[in-house]
């Protein structure tokens, strides 16, 4: 199992250069780069610089996160969803990155579950269409509020199946499984090869439906029950990647060092007791 670092883990004072020099020297296997210190890491920086960095150091990059609110959009938004991948496939192109976060739209009134699952098979067949000729996969990730229009495991999952592409699969974010109370079985029943992205992290204690980012915190350290989805994945045969990912201010507060080495300590910890993990 190789463990990776999500930006959003240092979203406030760090950029794409600080997280991945840091990522390297604490061993980090993979980086999923997101599109706000992506853009502004090319203000000052060519992409053959990120290029270059990944070909002389240990760390690669896993995935772009994330194109946000992929349906039920205007136009002019809907444009913005296909500019944005496109920018992402050709950067991709040139890094070898080859996975795209695609995140359903939030506060979409009152759609139907099936209304919503024909839109987002439309909208993610639309935009496979434009990833497929640069080898891109998208990962349909499914977010664990009751406002969001895709919020547990059982419902992204169906969505992908029924898309039923070579280059769609999803994201299983421990916080979101937990989050709207996603059922073990659906888990257990998966095809571990549609996983594209694992997020690991965990959270406060709160009621089913009332959990936000910011209550977001170490790997072990919170109410998610971390070992039940790890024995889960371990038995239907997973084991690629565990990307540590946290919304949480008060950890953005931290010195960005001692944010990235905790993050891999709390996770190697935990991952140790189900995987073999990759190391340096």
């Amino acid at each position: 199992m190789k463990i990776a670092f999500n930006q959003a883990t240092t979203m406030k004072k760090s950029t794409l250069k600080m997280d991945l020099e840091l990522c390297e020297k604490y061993g980090y296997d993979l980086i999923e780069i997101r599109l706000d210190k992506l853009r502004e890491y090319l203000i000052d920086h060519k992409v053959e610089e990120l290029k270059a960095f990944f070909e002389r150091h240990r760390i690669k990059p896993y995935a772009f996160n994330a194109l946000e609110f992929i349906t039920f959009r205007d136009q002019e938004g809907y444009t913005q969803i296909q500019n944005d991948l496109r920018f992402l496939c050709e950067i991709g192109e040139i890094i070898d990155c080859k996975t795209v976060i695609a995140v359903p739209s939030f506060d979409i009134g009152d759609y139907t579950i099936s209304e919503i699952k024909h839109e987002t098979v439309r909208v993610l067949h639309e935009l496979t269409q434009l990833a497929e000729p640069y080898g891109v996969r998208l990962a349909l990730e499914f977010c664990g509020y009751p406002n969001c229009s895709v919020n547990t495991f059982a419902q992204a999952y169906d969505i992908v199946q029924e898309v039923n592409r070579d280059n769609v699969g999803i994201v299983l974010d421990c916080f979101h499984f937990h989050a709207m109370n996603s059922h073990i079985e659906d888990l257990q029943k998966a095809d571990p090869s549609k996983i594209f992205v694992f997020h690991i992290d965990d959270c406060e204690d709160l009621p089913v439906g009332a959990l936000r980012d910011h209550h977001r915190v170490w790997p072990g350290d919170g109410a998610v029950d971390l070992d039940q989805i790890l024995h889960t994945l371990k038995g239907i045969g997973y084991d690629e990647m565990a990307s540590v990912e946290l919304f949480r201010p008060e950890y953005w507060e931290w010195d960005i060092e001692k944010t990235i080495k905790t993050a891999k300590e709390k996770t190697e910890k935990i991952l140790s007791n189900y995987f073999e993990l990759s190391r340096s």
